[in-house]
């Protein structure tokens, strides 16, 4: 039977000391111990059920781990301060200095500027290319590469890897598919698909509140381990350590995902049938016409839908602030970056969360100055969003 992300979720037993329907919140940053031996066993990654150092690991951050690695169908899981916590220190644990990367060039503009700008300090260097295009992965390996990373739906140019076929290349040369899941937990099972290791920024859909920031790590016990091992591993030496009340609170949002991407499916493929209609230069992965479509339909869960995110191109910049300023007055939503909050949200990729990426880069890669991506929220009257948004429209023309 296909693994049920929801289902896993809520499998999960977790009781607080006292019988808690949640599970306590652990305000603690060391713990002691009745007995020396157990310490040092603990050190060594030997003791069974032991907490050390919230830095290392703390019950209420083992708790969602143990939730998402079950939602993700992996080992064991790890959870981060941030998302880009997760991915820096998930490659940093991999790549040494003299080692490559091949990555997806639509990736966020954070995870690009980490992979050209801050990694070659290490001398570890990064080729881009379309992760849609096969044959130039393929092409960009080298005796060198340690990683194949890309984002499942990319950001912003909403592209749809395709797991199992990177998955097959990373295997044949023995190096590591990274996939960030952000854009699409639930409807894309990144590790049932081949890929070695998953991240997420758990501040966007996961957590669904804009409350707080937080990212995560998937993957086989041997990879978490060493990731957390006191002597060499990356994320522990580096300190992303996730608050534990920050924790326990994206832990029981964990429980209503499932309904939340509906909802945000629902709507967004609302809006992006209606802006097609409406002649908006429109991308969404669950219209037929758009070039991933297919492998979406082939790689999904259709429970969840195809997504919360589009995009549709003004063409200019100035046309796209216009737009979206006129938005904001008319409570379709509001102008901020980030996504997957219950709100709408709209922004200028190419201005904002992708404008690290430079400019030739931007028009090489096809992100439009005028490019503005939606996170749809979970509006119950959608058709009130649409007229409010052919009001804007309206404007715009006048």
């Amino acid at each position: 039977m296909k693994h049920d992300p929801s289902r896993a979720i809520f499998e999960m037993k977790q009781f607080g000391e006292f019988g808690d329907v949640n599970p306590s919140i652990t305000d603690s940053a060391t713990y002691t111990f009745l007995q020396a031996k157990t310490m040092s066993d603990t050190f060594h990654g030997e003791a069974e059920g032991c907490f050390l150092y919230s830095r290392h690991w703390n019950p209420s951050n083992k708790y969602l781990a143990d939730v998402l690695a079950a939602m993700e169908g992996t080992e064991e899981g790890w959870v981060t301060a941030s998302g880009m916590a997760a991915i820096t220190s998930t490659i940093l644990q991999i790549c040494s200095a003299g080692d490559h990367i091949v990555a997806s060039v639509s990736s966020y503009g954070g995870t690009f500027a980490f992979l050209q700008n801050y990694l070659p300090k290490f001398n570890i260097k990064t080729t881009f290319v379309n992760i849609t295009d096969l044959e130039a992965v393929r092409n960009s390996i080298t005796p060198e590469t340690k990683i194949i990373y890309t984002e499942s739906m990319t950001n912003p140019m909403l592209q749809i890897a395709d797991i199992p076929a990177l998955a097959e290349i990373a295997n044949k040369h023995s190096v590591k598919l990274i996939v960030d899941n952000t854009f699409t937990p639930m409807i894309l099972q990144p590790a049932a698909l081949g890929a070695h290791i998953v991240v997420y920024s758990m501040t966007k859909f996961i957590n669904g509140k804009n409350d707080c920031v937080a990212g995560a790590i998937c993957g086989s016990h041997e990879f978490i381990g060493s990731l957390i091992d006191v002597n060499n591993g990356t994320a522990m030496l580096l300190g992303p350590a996730l608050d534990p009340l920050r924790s326990s609170s994206i832990l029981k949002n964990l429980h209503t995902l499932h309904i939340r991407m509906q909802q945000h499916s629902k709507n967004a493929m609302y809006l992006a049938i209606k802006m097609k209609e409406a002649g908006l230069r429109i991308t969404y992965p669950g219209l037929p016409e758009h070039k991933g479509y297919e492998t979406l339909k082939r790689l999904m869960n259709p429970d969840f839908g195809f997504g919360g995110m589009l995009s549709i191109d003004m063409l200019t910049s100035e046309k796209a602030s216009r737009f979206m300023e006129l938005m904001e007055m008319h409570d379709v939503g509001y102008l901020a970056v980030s996504l997957g909050y219950f709100k709408t949200l709209f922004s200028n990729s190419g201005k904002s969360t992708s404008s690290e990426v430079p400019e030739e880069i931007q028009h090489d890669m096809g992100l439009s100055a005028g490019l503005v991506r939606f996170s749809v929220g979970l509006d119950h009257d959608i058709e009130r969003t649409w007229k409010e948004i052919e009001k804007c429209l309206e404007i715009m023309e006048n």
